[in-house]
């Protein structure tokens, strides 16, 4: 059976090493390149769900948590260039933590509501799912890694200051940085939702063969 979970395992991993490879490199000022990978999680896991079932997503996920956290452990001791006279750890102890945090709590979420949809039309559960499971991943993440709330339980690191900048933002109003931040992040993660429909429908039709049944 874990043969059968190898190609969703292999797809997790992949998505999970890309991303927090990709996440380095922004593009303009409120997004990385990881933004547009690291979606594609919530399509591997709502695969899993419709063809193998519950048991079998939970098993990719976990099988992801622990692909970043070993990312997570690498990019502690990977050392970027802030400014000339100082250099800090690519991944800080926040960052690790709201990225593992977050991965684990929203893709679970993601398995549950997918799971109570799955009678329904084909694409209410995989949109549903991805789109609850993706503003929690969302609020947790920018929250736990960036928010001067967390300061006093998690102390600052060289982001804490950065992101928590009153600044103008994409959506017409002044906001502190890692709310803007968050709110661009989410925003890409519904548009990918809703193109990932197509794949979910197409490999899911390819897996399960002519029985599958979709209303």
């Amino acid at each position: 059976m874990t043969r059968t979970y190898l190609p969703g395992i292999i797809a997790m991993a992949a998505i999970v090493v890309a991303s927090n490879i990709l996440v380095q490199f922004f593009v303009g000022d409120w997004l990385t390149w990881g933004a547009f990978t690291y979606p594609f999680a919530f399509l591997v896991t709502d695969i899993m769900n419709r063809v193998y079932g519950p048991s079998a997503a939970r098993r990719v996920i976990f099988a992801g948590f622990v692909v970043g956290i070993i990312c997570s452990l690498i990019g502690t001791q990977i050392d970027v260039q802030i400014a000339p006279d100082f250099a800090a750890p690519a991944v800080t102890l926040r960052i690790a933590l709201g990225s593992a945090t977050a991965f684990l709590v929203a893709q679970l979420i993601d398995v549950l509501v997918f799971d109570k949809l799955r009678g329904g039309s084909w694409w209410k559960a995989p949109l549903t799912s991805t789109l609850v499971g993706s503003t929690i991943d969302t609020a947790l993440f920018f929250t736990i890694a960036f928010s001067a709330a967390m300061t006093g339980v998690l102390g600052a690191d060289h982001n804490t200051d950065f992101f928590n900048e009153v600044v103008a933002t994409p959506f017409g109003a002044d906001l502190t940085r890692w709310i803007g931040t968050a709110g661009v992040d989410w925003c890409v993660k519904v548009g990918i939702a809703l193109i990932a429909l197509i794949p979910f429908r197409l490999i899911v039709g390819a897996l399960s063969g002519p029985t599958t049944e979709y209303r």
